[in-house]
């Protein structure tokens, strides 16, 4: 695929954020998640590609846009699948806590694994751990490995999970070994991608969190050349019985990240607030200041973009 198209994923990620940085801080995650997905989709239809989201904001019937099946862009252009998160932590961008993020990813046709709406376990880590991880292990053996490979002390890494109860035993057992742990309340996607970044601080993700994310996470795995595995976890007869329709059979199958994202992936997102891996969208008279990343599997090459906007001559958010 044109290398360019990093560059057009990054103005669709910071169009969601501008949009819904409005939002930051007001309560109202609904209004964000919405300004964020309007914008998105806008600027989606601009872009020269015949794209599919597969990864979306729900089915036909419970979003209005950027639904799973829905066409976006141009007819008769390059065939992409689209894994989008227009807002990754409304709850966070609702009471101006750290870390939300617009992100999108961009695959060949069949790309994507296309994840139900449900629970999924994963373990990430950087390109210093590939290889290190075995998802079936206790946290503190995959975090000596990747001590070992890292050539630190346990005490020096950094494990990011949900703060949730049903990662306690985890949590547990990793402040039995000596690693440090970094809880948060929501969105999963941008410490999965700063596990890529040398200076990020963050050297593994792990936990249950949501398989939607767990795609975009591996997008941006698959750029930077980390390692990833991840296991769905079924809750419900519903689940179960809905995954075949969206091709998944082996309900015990382990994923890499490239089972779930092939091909020449693009990852774009930008920060809505600030956290470990983005700046948040400042906002100046006439203008905001906005902080992307943007990545390409086939070169590896990584763009931090600090960008500036002026309202007159783009449209106001």
């Amino acid at each position: 695929m044109d290398r360019s198209l990093a560059l057009d994923l990054a103005r669709v990620s910071e169009a969601a954020a501008l949009a819904c940085g409005r939002w930051v801080g007001k309560g109202d995650k609904i209004s964000a998640d919405d300004a964020a997905t309007t914008a998105m989709r806008q600027t989606l239809g601009t872009l020269d590609i015949d794209g599919t989201v597969v990864i979306g904001e729900g089915e036909m019937d419970e979003a209005p846009m950027l639904y799973i099946g829905e066409k976006v862009g141009k007819p008769g252009q390059r065939a992409v699948d689209i894994a989008v998160d227009p807002l990754e932590g409304t709850i966070l961008c609702s009471k101006g806590g750290p870390g939300a993020i617009a992100t999108i990813a961009m695959a060949p046709r069949g790309g994507f694994l296309h994840a139900p709406d449900m629970y999924m376990d994963k373990i990430i880590v950087g390109p210093a751990g590939y290889g290190c991880i075995n998802i079936n292990d206790l946290p503190s053996s995959n975090l000596k490995r990747i001590a070992a490979a890292k050539k630190c002390r346990l005490e020096d890494l950094t494990v990011v999970l949900l703060d949730r109860p049903r990662h306690d035993k985890a949590v547990a057992d990793i402040r039995k070994c000596g690693a440090r742990i970094k809880l948060i309340s929501d969105g999963d996607v941008a410490p999965a991608v700063a596990t890529g970044i040398i200076d990020s601080g963050i050297d593994m993700v792990m936990g249950v969190g949501g398989a939607p994310e767990g795609v975009l996470a591996a997008a941006a795995v698959k750029c930077f050349g980390g390692d990833m595995q991840s296991r769905l976890i079924f809750t419900t007869d519903e689940e179960r019985e809905r995954a075949p329709k969206m091709g998944i059979t082996d309900f015990d199958k382990v994923y890499s990240a490239e089972e779930m994202a092939s091909g020449d992936v693009f990852f774009a997102a930008t920060g809505v607030t600030s956290g470990d891996l983005l700046r948040g969208v400042r906002y100046f008279s006439g203008g905001a200041q906005t902080h992307t990343i943007v990545m390409r599997s086939k070169s590896r090459t990584i763009r931090f973009l600090d960008s500036m906007h002026y309202f007159d001559y783009k449209p106001t958010y």
